[in-house]
């Protein structure tokens, strides 16, 4: 055997032994880690059917999912509460995905998916929707709402990609900032002097799954899956970036394709949560960091992590609104704000955020 051929065979001297049985442990660690997740998910689920306002017997809900029945019961599992659960658990996901993207691509860990305008965007369109044209209906929303989160993150975009340098981190935080201050400028003056959009608004800026039909998810349905899967397939070059430019190049990672698709990437996933339920906060920011303590920085693990605990933790926030003000509720955006920052808190104090 040639030198060259014997350097490609696998090491299998009795010292590369141990490493591979732990790089196995590793991954069967994270694998039952994984799974665990996915069944507080589905526990999650449950009770996101059967607890509310309205208490429901387990009976009641088994009977509606799985015979259809519309009694009273029936017509509150299968009408608001089926429809409300599944849109949370897309949500959530594309948060928690979106948040790991977000910091990877700008090497920040205080990143949020907000960061590239795409939140304040979808918040100005259904501004202007309610507006100009008087929408009134959620169903309305949706696609403005998708608009404007596009159009905002383009613009971040192509202002953070000015000058030779090309759209670096910081020059795409600087432009997402300075774009979100003149949209949230824009919004205030609409909503001071029109009383009325500001009444229609704020329902909808405060962020909930409270009141949105199936509808709603079936349109913003094929958005969140086309992120989901756009930002999988980039999890082994997130990990080359992790690196710094010039070591992701010497791999022969293209950065520029990497930071474009997931500029797009993010604005599928924030695009269509927003136009759903309209902007969410924490759990972008809070999600990757809870990953990265049980997974580490890979993110072939952090983007699965963050696709099961992002929905925990806003279905969770969602029930707790149901219960604390029953028969009333809280909406979500403002339960996650008081659940997500304290957990932040809490990892910052607990451990130095790492770098990316």
């Amino acid at each position: 055997m040639s030198t060259a051929s014997a350097r490609l065979e696998p090491a299998t001297t009795p010292a590369g032994e141990p490493t591979r049985r732990v790089r196995k442990s590793v991954t069967a660690l994270r694998s039952l880690g994984l799974l665990a997740a996915v069944a507080v998910l589905a526990l999650i689920v449950v009770l996101s059917i059967g607890v509310g306002a309205k208490p429901i017997p387990m009976t009641d809900v088994v009977h509606a999912l799985f015979q259809g029945n519309r009694t009273d019961n029936g017509i509150v599992v299968l009408d608001l509460r089926l429809p409300r659960t599944l849109l949370g658990i897309g949500v959530g996901a594309a948060l928690g995905m979106a948040g790991v993207l977000m910091q990877a691509l700008t090497r920040n860990p205080l990143a949020d998916p907000g960061i590239l305008g795409v939140n304040i965007g979808a918040s100005v369109a259904v501004v202007i929707a309610i507006w100009i044209w008087r929408f009134a209906d959620l169903t309305a929303y949706v696609w403005f709402a998708f608009i404007g989160a596009g159009l905002a993150s383009v613009i971040v975009y192509l202002l953070g990609s000015r000058g030779r340098s090309g759209p670096t981190p910081v020059r795409l935080a600087l432009a997402g900032t300075a774009v979100s201050a003149v949209l949230g400028a824009v919004i205030s003056f609409v909503t001071l002097l029109n009383p009325d959009v500001f009444d229609q608004f704020r329902f909808w800026g405060v962020g909930s799954l409270s009141g949105v039909n199936g509808s709603v998810l079936w349109q913003v349905l094929p958005f969140l899956v086309a992120g989901a899967a756009l930002t999988l397939g980039l999890s082994g070059s997130l990990n080359a970036l992790a690196l710094g430019d010039e070591t992701a190049k010497a791999l022969g990672s293209n950065i520029n394709r990497t930071r474009i698709l997931g500029a797009l990437a993010v604005t599928l996933l924030c695009g269509a949560a927003t136009a759903a339920v309209g902007p969410i906060g924490f759990v972008g920011l809070t999600i990757p960091h809870i990953a990265r303590v049980i997974t580490g920085p890979d993110h072939r693990w952090l983007l699965p992590y963050s696709m099961v605990l992002g929905p925990i933790l806003l279905i969770g926030a969602d029930i707790l609104g149901r219960i604390v003000a029953r028969p009333g509720e809280i909406q979500v955006g403002i339960i996650t704000a008081f659940v997500g920052a304290p957990v932040f808190i809490a990892l910052v104090r607990r451990r130095r955020i790492p770098e990316l």
